[in-house]
């Protein structure tokens, strides 16, 4: 692997740790409460959050994907598992993705759609720090949750 990849993986591993942490004692009416309308749950945002990092790691080697961005937004999980076996497929994904990525794909600009052309280094490290925004969601929705008594 990538000299520079192999920390940023190790930074997405441990989002997805975190993420485990943070579902795997809830049902699955937590997972799909909202704290308000055009508000999202912690199934929602889990999803997105992996479906965004899916998406960069396809962008990054200049691979065509087909994510319903939309779709992660009405996702609704039946129970935990769900959910865990989603972080577990996003795993085994960053690890057969991220083996591949070269330093020349780092170094290749890339244009997202309505932002300005950036090296694709800083797609993946933009796309981490989304995640982590993600987290701190997350973190919030799940103290929402507890201070209702349900969480």
């Amino acid at each position: 692997m990538d000299a520079t990849v192999s920390p940023i993986v190790d930074l997405y591993r441990s989002v997805h740790q975190q993420l485990r942490s943070l579902v795997q004692d809830m049902d699955s009416e937590q997972l799909n409460w909202s704290p308000g309308p055009e508000l999202n749950s912690i199934a929602v945002i889990v999803t997105h959050t992996l479906g965004s990092e899916l998406d960069t790691l396809l962008f990054v080697r200049d691979i065509q994907g087909d994510r319903d961005r939309e779709a992660e937004f009405r996702i609704r999980v039946g129970n935990r598992d769900e959910l865990l076996a989603a972080i577990d497929r996003a795993d085994a994904l960053l690890a057969e993705h991220a083996e591949s990525i070269t330093a020349a794909d780092l170094a290749t600009t890339r244009t997202r759609p309505d932002r300005d052309p950036q090296i694709a280094l800083h797609w993946l490290v933009n796309n981490y720090g989304h995640a982590r925004e993600h987290l701190g969601h997350l973190h919030m929705t799940r103290q929402l949750l507890q201070q209702r008594g349900t969480g």
